[in-house]
């Protein structure tokens, strides 16, 4: 499982011209998901991401997380994590999840989020979709 964590003062996905989910300050998770990838990974990188402490507190020292800002997540499906471009120009997806699988574990990693109690937006499995945000710091992070 692969995600591209960014802080954001906002964040939106629209789908169609419909938006499907939008937070305030928060994180926006853009998450992949590839073949080995379990219930565990997600429940891993949910706990890890619930605690991580990257918004500054009132000595501007980065020490706060979600919930002592009252933070947000949008999660947004990209299977492109899992581009190998080693080879050629075209990139292949041959390490990114089937989308049945993927697609379950996206909705798992959701819902475990949830049931931790967490403000969780989403993007729309398998859509074109366009993502808004702006990037507070910037304030970029790789998780696998």
């Amino acid at each position: 499982m692969k995600i591209v964590l960014q802080r954001v003062t906002y964040a939106k996905v629209t789908v169609g011209g419909v938006i499907t989910g939008r937070i305030g300050k928060g994180f926006l998770l853009l998450l992949g998901v590839g073949h080995d990838d379990t219930e565990e990974d997600c429940r891993r990188l949910a706990d890890k991401i619930s605690g991580l402490r990257i918004f500054s507190d009132e000595n501007d020292k980065i020490n706060l997380d979600l919930e002592n800002v009252g933070g947000e997540l949008l999660v947004v499906p990209q299977f492109t994590l899992y581009a190998d471009c080693r080879k050629g120009n075209r990139p292949n997806f041959i390490q990114a999840a089937k989308p049945e699988k993927a697609n379950a574990l996206y909705e798992y990693f959701v819902e475990y989020l949830r049931g931790k109690g967490k403000h969780v937006e989403t993007g729309s499995f398998g859509a074109d979709m366009k993502v808004e945000l702006l990037n507070d710091g910037p304030f970029t992070i790789i998780l696998e």
